[in-house]
């Protein structure tokens, strides 16, 4: 009769001679064999500036993330430079929103005078990131141009996106995100902003955003007008092969980076795009996760600095080496201590 053992390893007497545990016996024995280590270079803030406010505004349903003053977000930009954040991912929250989403190309648009404002505060300490998309600012809050039957209008909103792109780059962003989720966004942008002459000004392609329940969170943080649904144009939570189509498109176009969103519960389409590149990949972990987290740590569900850092984790495991989070500076500064 076996005993369960015999040809594993088995030493005499029955008891396993291999043993995983022995490499998990010490702090330092974990920390030497750890597969994946988290850096706070590897971290990117989101931060959102509203027009017309003169103290930063909470988010209810984001503790500890606010809505920006030009001043506050300086301030916010200067401390994840000095925990060793690498970038800041910029979103504008106009006073004044339309059809076409106006404020968006306004050289004076509250966006454009955030990346001014931060680049004057940092320089090139951080990477300048803008969200190039037009949902901040249409009344409607969709992510592009209608048409007459109140349809996004694929083609021209690429026109739109083309002169956010330049505005955007006039205005000091080292690298765009254009998460709109149009049919050959890169492409637009990518030639819009060599014709203009920034041919250094990078794209971090939104390659796989999906039609989540987990943006509520941050509608709430850009004021969102949106009426509807966006599942004509991001992703259907059901598809992961599609995933790799879009990706495939997007390098073709001339991605410098490409990125996952949400996070966590797509682990396995950041997993699937990170072993098809060889361009950096990112993923963000979006306001409904963080809200999650702090929800749940708030009722003393769960131990919060743990959970943060694992889910960060969770995210270098699948293969990010960039990821984007509310938490970045703090992440940060933890690590870093």
């Amino acid at each position: 009769m076996s005993d369960g053992l015999s040809g594993y390893g088995s030493a005499s007497g029955g008891f396993p001679a291999v043993r995983p545990r022995r490499l998990r016996t010490t702090p330092a024995m974990r920390r030497m064999v750890a597969e994946h280590t988290l850096r706070p270079a590897d971290l990117v803030l989101p931060a959102f500036v509203r027009e017309g406010i003169t103290e930063p505004v909470a988010i209810s349903s984001m503790p500890g993330v606010v809505q920006h003053t030009l001043d506050s977000l300086r301030k916010a930009a200067a401390d994840a430079a000095a925990a060793g954040v690498s970038g800041i991912m910029l979103f504008g929250v106009p006073e004044v929103k339309d059809a076409v989403g106006s404020a968006g190309t306004d050289p004076d648009g509250i966006l454009q005078r955030a990346l001014r404002a931060v680049r004057a505060e940092v320089g090139d300490d951080l990477v300048v990131m803008a969200d190039t998309c037009l949902d901040e600012f249409t009344d409607h809050g969709h992510c592009g141009v209608l048409d007459a039957r109140g349809r996004v209008d694929n083609d021209a909103t690429l026109a739109r996106y083309a002169e956010m792109a330049v505005a955007q780059a006039e205005a000091g962003a080292h690298m765009l995100g254009p998460s709109g989720m149009m049919d050959g966004q890169v492409g637009v942008i990518r030639a819009a902003l060599d014709a203009a002459g920034y041919h250094d000004v990078s794209q971090l392609a939104y390659t796989a955003k999906y039609a989540s329940a987990f943006y509520g969170p941050f509608r709430e943080a850009v004021n969102s007008s949106l009426r509807g649904d966006r599942k004509t144009y991001q992703q259907d939570p059901a598809n992961g092969r599609e995933a790799l189509r879009e990706l495939a498109l997007d390098l073709a176009e001339g991605a410098d980076a490409v990125m996952v969103k949400p996070g966590m519960p797509y682990l396995d389409v950041l997993a699937r795009v990170a072993e098809a590149v060889d361009v950096p990949v990112a993923a963000y972990q979006i306001s409904g996760e963080y809200a999650m987290v702090e929800a749940a740590a708030e009722r003393g569900w769960i131990e919060r600095e743990r959970a943060i850092d694992e889910t960060l984790m969770a995210f270098k495991r699948a293969g990010a080496d960039v990821i984007l989070t509310y938490w970045a500076t703090e992440a940060a500064r933890r690590l870093a201590g």
